[in-house]
Parts: C-alpha cells; structure tokens; sequence
C-alpha cells in the first residue's frame, strides 16, 4: 500500500472516536494493515453468532445493527462497529446489514494485537480511550444510581398517593383479573388478597354487563379515559352492597392492555340529597304558608255567624279530632284551616294543603302518596307524597269532593289506621297526620248519589263547621274591606282611602256570589283605579249598579214629605262632594257619582244653597 494511502487513512482514522488519543505515526502503521471491503444493499457484513476477529469502520455509506427483525441501531461514516472482537473470541451478539452501497474499513485482531506489544504509543493511546470509555461509564452509573432514587422516591410517593386517596383504585387487565388495589379498594371490596381475583365476581350483575361493555368498546378506542355511565353496585366479600360513581382508563401497550378503575361511595351524599329534596319540598310548603299568612287578612268576626265559627275553632283546635269545613267557594274555608292549626299542638308541624280539584286525577294518587322509581312512565326517581311531608302535623284537603272514588278507600285507610302504600311499592308507611277537609259541596247528598263514600263521609265529618257566606255577615263586609283597603294601599303605594257611610251600604247591597275572594279581587281592583283616594264604587262593583240606596234606618215604608225630600237629596248631594273632595264634573266627580249631568247637579247646588265650607 502506497504512503499517501497510509496517511489518508490514518487522517481519517484519528477522527474516529475509538482511535481519537492514538498518535498519527501510530495509525500510519495501523493504516499498512487494514483491508478494504465494499457491499451492496441488504448484503450481510456477519451474522449473529459469528466468530469475531475483526472490527469495522464505515468509510461511507450506512449499516443497520439488528437481531432478524428487530433493529437496535443504524451506523453511517465515520462509525466502527464489532470492536470487542479485537480483545476477545466471543461471537457476535448481533448481525450487521448494509442498508445502502457501504465501504468499510476492517482491522484484523491479529495486526491490532501485534501494535498493541510493539508500539507502546498505540497502546497508550487505546488505553486513554478505554479509561476515558470507563470514566463515562462510572459517570453514567453514578447518573442512574441517583436516577434510580428518585424514581423510588417517585415511586415511594405514587404509592402513598394511592394509597391515601379517599377512592378506591384497582387496576385490572383484559381478563378482568385484578392486578393492583389500594386499601381504600381492600375496605370497599372487604377484602385483603384481591390480587389475581376476577374483578367481575365483586360486582351486581347490571353493573358487571356495564363495565364489560365499557371495556369492549373502549378497547378498539386505544387509550381513554373516560366517566362510568351509570352507578355501579359493588358487592364485598362480606355480602355488603355499596353504591357507586367512577371514572376508567386504559393504559399499556398493543400486546398488554390494562385498566383502572376509580370508585366513589355516593351512599351518603344519596341519602344527604334525599334529605335535602325532603327539606326543599317542606321549605317550599313552608314559604307557600309564610306568603298567604303575610297576604292574608286573618279572620275578622264581629257578625254573630262569624263568631260561632271561632268559637269552634277553639273548641276543636286543641284536639286531634277530623274537621270538615263546609261553605260556597271563597268564604274562607282554608283560613279556618290555618286557625285550627295554628291553634292546635302540632302547630310547630307543616301544614301541607292540596286541591283534590286541582291535579289531574292520574297523579292525584302520587301527589298525596308518593312512588317509587318507575312505578309508572315518567317516574324517573322516587318521590315523597304529601302525607309523608306532612307527619306530625297538619294536611288539609281542599274540595275533598273531587277525589277520585278509587282513592277514598285508601284515605279511609290512613284516617283509621294512619297507613298507607305508594305507588309501585310495596312497603307500608306509618304516618301520624291530622286531617282537616273542606267542600263546598253537600258530601252526604254525594254519597247519597253514589259519587262519594259513605263511610268516608262520617269518618271526615267528625267535626263540622259551617262558614257563612259573605252576604250573611252583615257589618264584616266593610271591615274586611276596610282591612283589605289598608293592605292593598300599603303594597301599591296608594293614598289611603277611607269608606263612606254610602260606600259601605254600596257593599253590603251586593250579593258577592264570590264570597270573600271576590270581595279580595275588587277591592285591589279599586286600590289601583283610584284617583287621590277616591274610589267610584258603582263602577267596581259588578252586575247591577243601582242608584245609591239610602240608610238602612230610612229604607222603610215610610212616605216622606217633600221638605224631607229635598232635605235627603241635599244631603246626599253633600255626601259626594265631600267624598270627591267638591269636584263636580270630569272622571271621579260628584256628577258621575250621581249619575246626573255635571250642569244639573251645578243646577241643584244653587238651587239647594250648597256652598263648600271654608
């Protein structure tokens, strides 16, 4: 081999890491002795399991270092490859392929071992390169002791992590065998050697279905992560079921596939947020009962008819005696209610009203009762009936007349023995209610006819009271009023409106077929239409508008004269002036009051000498 040759390949090679502190002259001498070698594409440079006796650097081009399929790494110029071969007879851990035209340079164990005894400064140099290999190595190791510490570390802390959390953990595989618990899972599971054991057999069967579908169609997903649909039951190995939520997440790889599973007992918080629905439902009954007794008028008796109704109240109040109230719609029938209630012992108790009337008669049924949770269609979740939120204290049953007949048997039920079913279950409930009905129909000649039970009838009509229509409480017709009057102007921000004498027989002359609730609707109808406290009552009160009539001590037989005439009509006259604070004609005037031309009642000032007081 030429010189120039040589010292080419030596250049080249003193830029090679393994020969990098070896003299020039030294791989001159190195370079007299190397062999050429070219291959092709795919060609084999040796195979695994070869005797080694040479090693390689790549002048140019690239091979591939692999074990049949598997590739562990691929060398380009300026790499040597199999150089332990120069120090030992060990065959070869892997096969070298070229994966492109490659030129190496080969470097026979022979000629190498032959320079490492007679050239002293090759062999220092391939020493350098060896401890300076062994150096980095010490380095390496020393980099992975400490990463392993911190991966134990890591590890220690994972550990803890898992093994503090409130839920229960437990990874499993692709045949559902359990692999890892924390103890969190040991206690839900109540059991201390899960490992291995099938993961389904710990589970109800719906919800064992829904995992396994869960993981079948997550499976084809890849990796996921992802909120278990439904609750799951878990069942311990002491028979204990368990209620739960949880999410599941699949981790590995395309030849081991695994799964975690995370758990939450929601027992309590479905207890907590029954309780809380049970709280909402009496709040909500609660505030309904604070709004009508703030915007109701209380019960005002000074008629004798009147009286004697709060006088029975009292007489029954304090016992736990079933009242019927009876009375034409609007007399005030629930206020007797309230009074018997809030009189009564269990007065520190709801009191829970439903309209029989009011709900439609497929419901009606669930409404005082309750269900369970798909008793019927549309009963997504269990519901608490009236006469569970009303234990211990008071339920009125308004129009008990319109209860459907398949239901009164079963009120029979709870009035004689204090128990009743919901719907769709099959557990009896013991209630201690007080009931208190009203109607305002006569039930007897119902069950006379057929539309009502008898013997419910006697059983609701233990105490009876009668409340008298508005039209026979003589004088309580304007206090109410008055009352109402006060009320409505204090919440519309109205003057305050005081009645005549005119005014008061303008309401006693009508019949209020409505009773008081009709008496209630006009007078805020009235509040908000007056003009500077002035109320024109005939154009408020419905159907006939008569004149105004006179007093009850002039409307007699008696024939008066025609000085007493014209002395009743002056004062009449006199009477709307004032309560039109002396406006004669235009909206709300004494004219249209009177119901006569502005000129005329002008006419009739004059003439009757009618002059406004100073």
């Amino acid at each position: 081999m030429s010189n120039m040759v040589s010292i080419e390949r030596a250049e080249f090679l003193s830029k090679i890491p393994f020969f990098s502190e070896v003299s020039k002259a030294s791989l001159v001498k190195l370079s007299d002795h190397i062999s050429e070698e070219t291959y092709v594409k795919n060609e084999t440079v040796f195979k695994k399991g070869d005797e080694g006796h040479a090693m390689y650097v790549i002048a140019n081009g690239a091979v591939k270092v692999h074990d049949k399929e598997h590739i562990y790494h691929t060398f380009e110029s300026g790499h040597c490859f199999g150089e332990y071969a120069l120090i030992d007879n060990d065959t070869r851990s892997a096969s070298i392929t070229a994966l492109e035209h490659t030129r190496v340079l080969k470097i026979e164990r022979a000629h190498f071992m032959e320079l490492m005894k007679s050239d002293s400064g090759f062999a220092q140099g391939i020493l350098a390169v060896m401890i300076k290999r062994h150096r980095e190595l010490d380095a390496i190791q020393e980099r992975l002791a400490s990463s392993k510490q911190a991966v134990e570390m890591a590890n220690s802390q994972l550990n803890g992590l898992i093994n503090g959390a409130m839920d229960a953990i437990i990874m499993f595989d692709s045949q559902y065998k359990i692999v890892l618990t924390n103890a969190s899972a040991n206690k839900l599971l109540e059991n201390e050697d899960t490992k291995h054991r099938n993961l389904l057999f710990f589970l109800a069967e719906e919800s064992a279905r829904m995992l396994q579908d869960i993981v079948s169609s997550e499976t084809s997903k890849g990796s996921t992560n992802t909120y278990l649909p439904n609750i799951i039951k878990v069942i311990g190995s002491n028979e204990t079921e368990t209620i739960n939520e949880g999410t599941i997440s699949t981790y590995g790889n395309d030849d081991h596939t695994y799964y975690t599973l995370i758990l939450r007992n929601i027992e309590d918080r479905i207890n907590a947020e029954e309780t809380i629905t049970l709280l909402t439902k009496k709040t909500e009954y609660l505030e309904e009962e604070i709004q009508e007794l703030t915007s109701s008028y209380g019960i005002i008796a000074e008629d004798q008819s009147m009286k004697s109704v709060l006088n029975l109240i009292h007489q029954v109040a304090k016992t736990d005696a079933t009242v019927l109230i009876q009375g034409e719609t609007g007399t005030g029938k629930e206020l007797v209610a309230r009074a018997i209630h809030k009189e009564s012992k269990r007065n520190d108790k709801p009191l829970i009203r439903i309209n029989c009337g009011a709900i439609p008669a497929n419901l009606i049924e669930s409404e005082l009762f309750g269900h369970e949770k798909g008793a019927f269609t549309g009963a997504t979740a269990s519901r608490k009936g009236r006469f569970l939120l009303a234990d211990k204290g008071t339920i009125f049953l308004d129009e008990i007349g319109e209860l459907p007949l398949d239901l009164q048997p079963k009120l029979l039920r709870i009035i004689q023995e204090g128990e009743f079913d919901p719907v769709g279950s099959s557990e009896t409930l013991k209630v201690d209610v007080r009931i208190i009905a009203a109607t305002h129909r006569n039930l007897l000649e119902f069950s006379k006819a057929g539309k009502f039970r008898e013997d419910l009838y006697y059983r609701l009509n233990v105490f009876p009271i009668e409340v008298p229509p508005l039209r026979h409480r003589g004088n309580d017709i304007h206090y109410i009023a008055e009352e109402m009057i006060n009320q409505f102007s204090k919440k519309l921000n109205k003057p305050q409106i005081t009645l005549s004498d005119n005014d008061k027989t303008i309401l006693k002359s009508y019949h209020w077929p409505g009773n008081v609730r009709e008496l209630q609707n006009l007078i805020e109808r009235a509040v908000i239409v007056s003009q500077n406290g002035i109320i024109n009552w005939q154009s408020i009160i419905p159907n006939e508008r008569s004149e105004t009539k006179l007093s009850s001590e002039t409307a007699t037989d008696q024939i008066l004269s025609a000085k007493q005439l014209i002395a009743l009509e002056k004062e009449n006259i006199l009477k709307a002036l004032k309560q039109t604070r002396w406006k004669i004609s235009g909206k709300n005037g004494a004219a249209e009051l009177l119901q006569i031309p502005p000129t005329t009642l002008a006419s009739k000032i004059k003439a009757l000498q009618i002059e406004r007081p100073v």
